[in-house]
């Protein structure tokens, strides 16, 4: 299979993760912090250990200011739910993602106003708009480091700095970023970086997690056992624990961990410039594709490797099954759970088809991809020639 669908999900992971997975369970299976038994306490390592890694990563000073949530939507759920009150006014972006714009929303309705600043054609930022919102006073802005449909990359550095001139705390989802893009919470004026374990940062689905600038108490949504403080009924009030009830998923925590170690030891650069080549020579390919659209900014170097295109005459949806099915080429159709960004390139009717290759992605396959795209946009959207 060619997989070009890892803004979903990586794929393949390194084989790191998967052996980190399986050592888990057959040696430290037991349950972190409820005990001193040498499993438990070899669970407990793990985790520790995970969070080392992912502070070195993102220089974080206190790696228990790093919590493990499910994925990057729960991070952001318990960032933004567990701070923002009515009243609070929030920045934001016209390109989020529905793990962004859908609490919200939600926030709207209990009281929160909410500034959305627009994007260009391309998707990139208006940042004189930023400026204009910022200027009436705002409690939060809340952005994504990448878009998942655009591909753009936003001047998280330049936003962070704007954010704490207007004394505006300062949000990050990094879903599409962390593991490839430079992240620095203490240089970017970061106070919560929402972040997804299984795609990037190459850890298997149900791992993340939420950095918090220590200066921030968030109110937990989620109590119960911890481990710790085990003769008080009440909610413990220190990190990590306050906002980690329940059995944790240390199995999979132990392939995020290494994940991210190998992530370290390749380095960013490698990885992100590996995934630009790739991304360039698959937009300079399809550009050549007559009857193929192309979306988002038209450099590589300024986008994750994310590309979205429609092809004339065949619906996205019908492009990515004739690709699964004819080609064994994965990726995803649709409007991508970001409605707001699909509405900025005026694609919300239609959606699109993404293409996505990751740090393990060959250029024979990037090579593969643009000539079935290529035939399939010569037959033209004869949707007769496509029978299921």
């Amino acid at each position: 299979m060619i997989y070009l669908d890892n803004a979903a999900t990586s794929w393949p992971k390194p084989k790191q993760v998967y052996q980190a997975v399986n050592d888990c369970l057959h040696t430290a299976g037991a349950n972190p912090g409820r005990g001193s038994h040498l499993m438990a306490r070899q669970a407990g390592t793990i985790l520790a250990d995970a969070r080392d890694q992912l502070a070195g990563l993102f220089n974080v000073a206190d790696s228990e200011q790093i919590v493990f949530t499910l994925n990057a939507t729960a991070a952001i759920n318990m960032a933004l739910f567990g701070l923002v009150k009515p009243g609070w006014r929030i920045v934001t972006t016209a390109v989020e993602h529905n793990a962004v714009a859908r609490p919200l929303r939600q926030l709207e309705k209990q009281g929160a106003k909410l500034l959305i600043v627009g994007c260009d054609a391309e998707g990139q930022l208006k940042k004189e708009e930023l400026m204009a919102a910022l200027s009436g006073g705002a409690e939060m802005v809340i952005a994504g480091h990448a878009s998942n449909v655009t591909g753009v990359i936003m001047p998280i550095a330049e936003i962070g700095a704007m954010a704490r001139k207007a004394g505006a705390l300062f949000a990050i989802d990094a879903a599409q970023t962390a593991g490839v893009e430079e992240i620095d919470v203490a240089a970017m004026n970061i106070d919560l970086l929402a972040f997804a374990g299984h795609k990037s940062l190459y850890g298997p689905q149900g791992t993340g997690g939420l950095y918090i600038n220590p200066e921030i108490k968030l109110a937990p949504r989620c109590f119960g056992g911890t481990g710790s403080m085990s003769e008080s009924d009440l909610q413990p009030e220190f990190l990590p624990d306050m906002l980690e009830s329940g059995t944790p998923n240390t199995p999979g925590i132990a392939g995020l961990k290494a994940g991210v170690e190998y992530i370290r030891a390749t380095g960013l650069t490698a990885i992100r410039g590996h995934e630009r080549k790739l991304t360039a020579d698959l937009m300079q390919g399809l550009a050549e594709i007559p009857g193929v659209k192309l979306y988002g900014p038209p450099q590589s170097k300024e986008r994750a490797a994310v590309i979205c295109l429609n092809v004339d005459g065949i619906d996205s949806g019908e492009v990515a099954h004739l690709l699964d099915r004819d080609y064994n080429i994965a990726c995803r159709s649709g409007l991508h759970c970001a409605p707001w960004a699909h509405r900025s390139l005026g694609t919300l009717t239609s959606g699109a088809l993404r293409l996505s290759p990751g740090y393990f992605t060959t250029p024979v396959e990037v090579e593969s991809a643009v000539k079935a795209i290529a035939a399939l946009a010569r037959k033209g959207g004869s949707r007769e020639r496509y029978t299921c």
